[in-house]
């Protein structure tokens, strides 16, 4: 028997809207069929990205002359100030890409794992039906995308996105997940925040959840992946290492005896939430 039709997500860049303020993005239709389901997952995710701006914030040295007073004289001296500055980052996949002469959507989509697509792509659609407006702003990277990101980031070969200590290209386990509804910047934050909420609501139903919640709040991981394990909340807990028990035989009239060994390992909680002003900042320093 074969398998029943799987309705494909699709989409025309030319009917999605970035978004109007106060006004919901158009969701992504289902108007094809397909009778294989990754193809189905990678176009849908594939669409999300497209619809997506890349754009974050970045911190950038600016050296200005100061005049200040010293020993009772006025003296003008040259400090660096560290701003804010928005940038651009779309770029920079597609530069990794053809660096390997790969297409955009097999590069960014193709290279996570099967199961974390299917993971993905589960919890996206149910967020669009409950009226948000996810979108994708990271997949895929290898150790050369790794190293021209910018701000919070791991080491080029250790990302989880994909880098080659862990698996490399098919084995992304890690996308950047945010809101496309809002014409300005700040709307967008505003509507991304409510995503990132649902996702801690919502999302280990689907196997997803977000390991650094503040410090790198678009971040999503599979719940039963090791970063995940490491980094989210409530892993800060005692965990048994080493344990070893021996059972004396059981005679007539005596009591079952056990000789008990164990090693405890407290884990580092890496996901304490900072306080507010920092964590703004901190989340819009991520790496892109």
């Amino acid at each position: 028997t074969p398998p029943a039709p799987v309705q494909l997500a699709s989409v025309d860049p030319l009917d999605v809207q970035i978004g109007e303020p106060n006004k919901a993005v158009n969701s992504i239709e289902i108007v094809d069929e397909c009778l294989v389901m990754e193809i189905c997952v990678d176009r849908y995710l594939w669409a999300l990205y497209e619809r997506t701006l890349k754009e974050d914030t970045i911190k950038m040295p600016e050296r200005r002359s100061v005049t200040l007073k010293r020993r009772g004289k006025m003296v003008t001296v040259t400090r660096t100030f560290t701003k804010l500055v928005d940038q651009d980052f779309g770029w920079k996949d597609p530069k990794a890409a053809e660096r390997v002469r790969m297409s955009m959507q097999d590069y960014v989509i193709g290279g996570m794992d099967r199961s974390f697509k299917l993971k993905l792509f589960h919890m996206l659609h149910a967020a669009e039906a409950a009226g948000l407006s996810p979108g994708i702003t990271s997949g895929f990277r290898d150790d050369y995308r790794q190293s021209i990101a910018s701000g919070l980031k791991a080491a080029s070969n250790r990302s989880y996105h994909g880098g080659s200590l862990r698996g490399g290209y098919g084995h992304g386990l890690a996308a950047d997940v945010v809101s496309v509804d809002g014409g300005t910047r700040n709307q967008r934050w505003a509507s991304s925040d409510k995503l990132w909420k649902w996702v801690d609501a919502n999302g280990r139903g689907f196997g997803i959840g977000r390991p650094y919640l503040g410090r790198d709040p678009p971040h999503v991981a599979p719940v039963d992946g090791q970063e995940f394990a490491r980094h989210s909340r409530g892993t800060k807990q005692v965990a048994s290492d080493v344990k070893t028990a021996k059972k004396a035989d059981v005679k007539k009239g005596d009591v079952k005896r056990a000789d008990v060994k164990v090693k405890r390992v407290a884990t580092r909680d890496h996901s304490r939430p900072a306080k507010r002003s920092r964590t703004v900042v901190a989340s819009k320093l991520k790496a892109s």
